[in-house]
């Protein structure tokens, strides 16, 4: 048992995904969220950038008292698994996207045809790919960077019938519908907020995988394998931070999480 907090990060509120289905797969767990908003997007900065912000955020997290921190950024879990972003931490539990996305994605195909949408970064890191293939050596792998999925959902353009959002959308998925894949693994947390217009594209015989709830699936598993879950009865509390506008921020909550929700939101500084 182990009362202590989950944290989360990522650059900014995709990772929001992933705090959505911790919040109803462990309701009774503290959370603390940091959205690096200042610096969004990771996606198309340098490998050593990304390493040098994953640390940073790691830090800021560590000033709190957690448990476990959970990668919910496609970008830096991708660059994690060739730089030693936790090499600082302290932390024992820990994961990125990158795994419990892959390994779903393998469970669902049944043609072995896997599309990986993601940021610049991920997509050419391989990083999919690479996981993918160790666990179904057969597999075919269609990867397709989607550069201007994040800025819309940091600016709310998230509807199936928003015009700009499906433009962009028609042409990143194209070769997926071409390559005829029968599996989608959303590789960043921001495009789950897309999904109900990815699936409107793709048709609804494809698979989406949101790897932002692979990852909290795994969290649970992981945390209770360890026996660290928590012992208190009543609702964790939630916690988001920002590093730029808070007001900005706080609408984005609003749109994309539960209007009601219970949070303590706030504006930090890290350590640049």
């Amino acid at each position: 048992m182990n009362n202590s907090a989950i944290g989360v990060f990522d650059s900014g509120v995709g990772g929001l995904t992933c705090v959505d289905e911790l919040r109803k797969l462990m309701p009774n767990e503290n959370i603390i969220y940091l959205g690096d908003t200042a610096r969004i997007p990771y996606g198309t900065k340098s490998k050593h950038t990304i390493y040098s912000y994953a640390k940073q955020d790691i830090a800021f997290l560590e000033q709190h008292d957690v448990k476990m921190i959970l990668v919910a950024c496609g970008t830096v879990s991708s660059v994690m698994m060739s730089m030693p972003v936790f090499e600082d931490s302290t932390t024992e539990l820990k994961s990125g996207v990158v795994l419990p996305a892959a390994h779903a994605a393998c469970a669902a195909t049944k043609n072995k045809r896997i599309g990986v949408i993601g940021t610049s970064a991920t997509i050419k890191s391989g990083s999919y790919g690479k996981v993918m293939h160790e666990i179904m050596s057969d597999v075919k792998v269609v990867g397709m960077a989607c550069p201007m999925f994040v800025p819309l959902v940091e600016n709310g353009y998230t509807a199936k019938d928003c015009e700009p959002a499906r433009f962009f959308a028609n042409q990143y998925l194209e070769i997926m519908k071409r390559e005829q894949v029968d599996t989608l693994i959303l590789g960043c947390t921001h495009y789950p907020h897309l999904s109900e217009l990815i699936s409107d594209i793709m048709g609804t015989e494809v698979t989406l995988i949101s790897s932002g709830a692979e990852l909290a699936k795994h969290a649970l598993k992981t945390l209770s394998y360890n026996d660290a879950l928590c012992g208190r009865d009543c609702p964790g509390e939630l916690e988001l931070y920002c590093t730029d506008s808070e007001e900005l921020f706080r609408e984005n909550v609003q749109k994309l999480m539960d209007t009601n929700i219970n949070a303590k939101i706030s504006k930090c500084t890290l350590k640049f």
